[in-house]
């Protein structure tokens, strides 16, 4: 007898327990699949737990809508369920004369991406409001923040449980076949393979979500789908003077990354990353050999650093669609009727901002599901 499931979710990092919790408030029948032994190992729980304003990307961009929109529903759903974070604002710092205009270049498109609330700051207004740092202009963003991501997806899983929604762990997706208007999926556990049908399938895989699509039927090198693994190696700030930021400093954003950046955690660490370094297959491992380009990044902007305070935390993969040639490629989310998959949803290429634009991305999609249903 094959199982039959309404609504399918590959993937249970932010962006799919985002989706689940959104459909499981109006829709019945719900299954969470995920390849690990439980939610969020992944991308979703090696990042910066950065709340972002928006600044960053082009203004008609899902990235753009997603974040500052997902900025607004995080600081209200932290609020609302009391998960741990913190409004605690960024400076972004223009360290010479020729970063000042690529500075004055990204308020203005902050401005132009509906982030009302970014100034600019001169050298002494810099120093004003962090006596450590060294800058020649700046622009602070009052409204990013940070937040325990952990407890964040936690909650969502919480949430959804408690709606009906149904969650498998270990458990990996190996085949896609569609059957008429439905798909037939094939999963493999620790018991061996097995089967079920569904009516609709959201493919919120994180790193594997073009691995997904190909086995949708989806050439992902025509589709523009095929992901690139960016690296982002964290080192913590181990300095016995404490804290040397009270808010998050970043430099300016470089071709792969926002930069290393200085990120203070809820339990009062301080936290250096990430680099931003193209890779073949995921490796958690922390490139030790990156200390030394840790603390020139850094000390341009934080001189009283030491490089002995530099110690290795951790690293993650960004699920990047942009290559190391690439310009700016956008959060693929899109009901893939028009290949002649309806019913398939994928959602490929969702890096930062995805944390913060995850309720934004849970709302969107669940939009879209309720259009099919």
């Amino acid at each position: 007898m094959t199982t039959e499931i309404n609504i399918a979710i590959i993937g249970a990092g932010v962006v799919g327990l985002a989706i689940a919790t959104e459909l499981s408030q109006q829709q019945k029948g719900v299954l969470v699949i995920e390849k690990n032994r439980t939610f969020g190992l992944e991308t979703s729980s090696r990042n910066s737990e950065v709340i972002h304003s928006g600044i960053y990307y082009p203004a008609d961009s899902l990235k753009t809508r997603f974040c500052v929109e997902g900025n607004r529903l995080l600081y209200e759903f932290c609020r609302k369920y009391d998960v741990g974070h913190r409004r605690l604002g960024k400076i972004v710092v223009a360290t010479d004369e020729d970063e000042v205009g690529k500075l004055k270049e990204l308020y203005r498109q902050g401005v132009k991406n509906g982030v009302g609330d970014l100034r600019l700051l001169s050298r002494n207004e810099v120093k004003e409001l962090e006596q450590n740092v060294e800058a020649t202009a700046g622009m602070l963003s009052p409204s990013t923040g940070i937040v325990d991501a952990h407890s964040l997806m936690r909650l969502m899983y919480g949430l959804s449980r408690e709606q009906g929604t149904d969650f498998v762990f270990d458990t990996e997706v190996v085949g896609i076949n569609k059957t008429g208007d439905r798909y037939s999926v094939e999963i493999r556990d620790r018991e061996g393979t097995s089967s079920f049908v569904t009516s609709i399938l959201i493919n919120s895989a994180g790193l594997y979500s073009d691995a997904i699509a190909r086995l949708a039927g989806i050439n992902i090198d025509e589709a523009g789908y095929r992901l690139h693994y960016c690296k982002g190696d964290y080192f913590n700030l181990n300095s016995p003077d404490g804290a040397p930021v009270n808010r998050l400093v970043y430099p300016l954003p470089e071709q792969a990354g926002k930069g290393i950046h200085v990120t203070p955690n809820l339990d009062g660490a301080v936290r250096l990353g990430p680099s931003a370094y193209y890779v073949d297959e995921p490796d958690y491992r922390v490139n030790e050999s990156q200390r030394e380009t840790f603390y020139q990044s850094v000390k341009k902007f934080l001189p009283r650093l030491r490089i002995k305070d530099l110690q290795p935390d951790f690293a993650g993969i960004r699920p990047k669609l942009q290559g190391p040639e690439d310009t700016f490629r956008d959060f693929v989310i899109t009901h893939e009727e028009a290949r002649g998959l309806p019913g398939l949803i994928n959602l490929i290429g969702i890096e930062s901002p995805g944390l913060t634009a995850a309720p934004a991305i849970g709302r969107y999609v669940a939009e879209m599901v309720r259009r099919l249903c």
